[in-house]
């Protein structure tokens, strides 16, 4: 996706060859009008799948799989969420993920009231690296019997093996920016 390509371009800092900081945009400020043009291009691309649910994680998934779900005609978005707060009651699914960018291990709940075998879903992220939110994921949709539509990603950096962990499990995986390194404060891209 040829915009957000220019956005990162234009608006992307490299910290230490290492880490790609977008928050500019992406994930702390939101451009809102570029995550539309993200949900259409996944709509493209998953288009004859029958997607009633996207699945996300808190917190930076959120508002891209929101305005992502306007363009599948407005379906519901359920978020697994890092913390249990008290109102969270009844059973849950569950699944260890490790955060890069946080470099700590947590777990992701989500309520079993709102994913079931009835529900085919789209996985949104904002980054797709080692693969381990992604894979959290995917482990909580398969404890729900879910269909798994595919997993849709801003941005892949695809130097960190991401993409094979998903790949492996037969799911379409669409990232719209494909980084093959970053390197002397330059990103480089897929070709």
């Amino acid at each position: 996706m040829e915009l957000l390509k220019e956005r990162i371009r234009k608006d992307g800092i490299i910290i230490e060859d290492r880490i790609l900081k977008v928050d500019n945009f992406l994930n702390h400020q939101l451009d809102v009008e570029l995550f539309s043009e993200m949900g259409k291009e996944w709509k493209r691309r998953f288009k004859g799948k029958n997607i009633n649910k996207i699945v996300t994680v808190e917190s930076s998934g959120i508002a891209i799989a929101c305005i992502t779900a306007q363009h599948f005609g407005n379906i519901p978005v359920v978020f697994a969420k890092k913390q249990k707060p008290n109102s969270m009651d009844g059973e849950l699914f569950e699944a260890r993920v490790y955060s890069f960018t946080k470099e700590q291990e947590c777990y992701i709940k989500i309520s079993k009231n709102y994913l079931n075998e009835d529900d085919c879903v789209l996985i949104i992220d904002d980054f797709l690296a080692s693969g381990s939110a992604v894979a959290g994921m995917i482990d909580i949709c398969k404890q729900a019997n879910c269909t798994i539509a595919g997993v849709g990603i801003v941005i892949e950096k695809k130097f960190q093996g991401g993409r094979e962990l998903v790949l492996s499990q037969g799911i379409q995986l669409e990232s719209l920016a494909i980084l093959e390194g970053l390197k002397n404060g330059e990103v480089i891209f897929s070709k």
